[in-house]
C-alpha cells in the first residue's frame, strides 16, 4: 500500500541519519515524528513531533504508533518487544525478523553462510575459556560483543589464549563473537534500497577508510576491479532479497588479497558510507528510504559526479568556518549540542571528475 505525501513517518531513534532522513522526507512533502529516549537530537530539530520516552513505555509506543502512518528506524538496536508491538499497530519497514538478524553477530554470520556468503572465519565465546579456544583455533582474533557494538565499541583485539581473560573483561563479559583476522587490502560497502515491490537500486561499492574503528572517509566509488564491484553489489542484492527486505541496507565488505570479497556486517538502515549521495547522486540514500518504507517506486542511483566523504568526529567540526567557506566543500552538521571525542558532528563531501571507465 502506497503512503501517500502529506502522512507522518514515525522514526525510531533521534540520530543524524533520522535527521536526514526527515530532511529528505519533508522535500516529499512528508512529516516525520521521532521517538527516542533522549530529547532534542539531530532528528528531532528537523521533524514536526518528538515523543521522547523509554523504549519500554508501551502506552507512549502506542500513542506513537496511533499518530503516525507508517514506521522506520535510523537505530538497528530498537529493542525487539517495542518493534514488535508498533509492527502490530502499523507497517514497520524494515521489520523484527530482519532485527533479529543484524541484532546479532552470530546470527548474521549464520544468515550469510548459509547463502553461501563468505566472512571472516568466526567462533561463540560466551565466557573466558571459550574465548581462548577460539584463538587457539583461529589464532589472532577480535572478540566483538554479539550485540550493540558500533563504531569499534564492544571489541578487543587479542592474538593469544592467555589473554583471553583480559579481552573478555575488555567487552563487559558479554556473550560473544570471535572473528579470526582477514587479510584484507580494503573495507568497502554497497548502500542499496529495495521497495515494496521487490525493486532494487544500489549505488557503486565505495571504499571506507577507519580510524579508531570509525569510519573516517569514504570514496565513492571504490578503486576496485569490475568483478569486484560486481560481486559486492551481487551479494548485497542477494542478502537484501532474502531478507524481502523493505527499505534502506548497508553491507560492509571486506576485498581479500587475492580479489575475494566477504561480508563482514550489515546495517539496516541508511549509512554514514552513503551520506555522499546527498551531494553526487540524482536521489540519496535518505530518498530512497523515505521511497521504500512509503511504497513510491524507487528512485534513480546515477551519479553525476565521483566524491570523497570525511567525517568531522569530534573537535574537527572546529573547522566548519574554514569549510563553509570552501567553495568545493558541502557542509553537513548534525545539530549535536555537545562535542566529545569519537562522536560524529557532522561531515563534509567534495565532488570530483566523474571516472569514465567506473560507469
Amino acid at each position: 500500500m502506497t503512503i501517500p505525501p502529506g502522512s507522518i513517518i514515525g522514526m525510531l531513534g533521534g540520530g543524524q541519519l533520522g535527521r536526514m532522513t526527515a530532511l529528505a522526507a519533508a522535500r516529499l512533502g512528508y512529516k516525520t515524528h521521532v521517538f527516542t529516549p533522549e530529547p532534542n537530537g539531530p532528528c528531532a530539530q528537523a521533524c514536526a513531533a518528538e515523543t521522547v520516552a523509554d523504549w519500554d513505555d508501551e502506552e507512549a509506543l502506542a500513542a506513537f504508533a496511533d499518530s503516525v502512518d507508517v514506521i522506520t528506524l535510523e537505530f538497528e538496536n530498537v529493542p525487539a518487544p517495542a518493534l514488535e508491538l508498533l509492527a502490530a499497530l502499523k507497517p514497520t519497514r524494515p521489520g523484527a525478523r530482519v532485527l533479529a538478524i543484524t541484532q546479532d553477530r552470530v546470527a548474521e554470520k549464520s544468515f550469510a553462510n548459509e547463502l553461501g556468503i563468505g566472512t571472516a572465519p568466526w567462533r561463540i565465546a560466551d565466557d573466558a575459556n571459550s574465548l581462548a579456544d577460539a584463538v587457539r583455533e583461529l589464532g589472532p582474533s577480535i572478540a566483538k560483543t554479539r550485540r550493540f557494538g558500533y563504531d569499534g565499541k564492544g571489541q578487543a583485539v587479542i592474538a593469544d589464549p592467555d589473554h583471553a581473560e583480559t579481552a573478555f573483561a575488555a567487552i563487559g563479559r558479554a556473550p560473544a563473537i570471535v572473528e579470526g583476522r582477514v587479510d584484507f587490502v580494503q573495507e568497502i560497502s554497497v548502500v542499496l534500497a529495495r521497495g515494496l515491490d521487490g525493486s532494487i537500486a544500489s549505488y557503486p561499492a565505495v571504499e571506507n577508510h577507519h580510524t579508531g574503528g570509525i569510519l573516517s572517509s569514504t570514496i565513492a566509488p571504490a578503486r576496485v576491479s569490475p568483478a569486484v564491484a560486481a560481486e559486492a553489489d551481487r551479494i548485497a542484492r542477494l542478502l537484501a532479497q532474502t531478507l524481502n527486505y523493505v527499505g534502506v541496507l548497508a553491507v560492509e565488505l571486506f576485498v581479500t588479497l587475492d580479489g575475494g570479497v566477504l561480508m563482514n556486517e550489515m546495517a539496516p538502515r541508511p549509512h554514514n558510507s552513503g551520506h555522499w549521495t546527498i551531494d553526487a547522486c540524482a536521489v540519496s540514500q535518505f530518498e530512497q528510504q523515505v521511497r521504500a518504507v512509503c511504497g513510491l517506486p524507487l528512485g534513480p542511483t546515477d551519479r553525476f559526479a565521483d566524491a570523497e566523504m570525511e567525517n568531522l568526529i569530534g573537535d574537527q567540526v572546529d573547522r566548519w568556518p574554514v569549510l563553509i567557506a570552501d567553495p568545493g566543500a558541502r557542509l553537513h552538521l548534525y545539530g549535536k549540542l555537545e562535542t566529545r571525542p569519537g562522536r560524529k558532528m557532522g561531515h563534509v563531501t567534495r565532488l570530483l571528475a566523474r571516472t569514465p571507465q567506473q560507469g
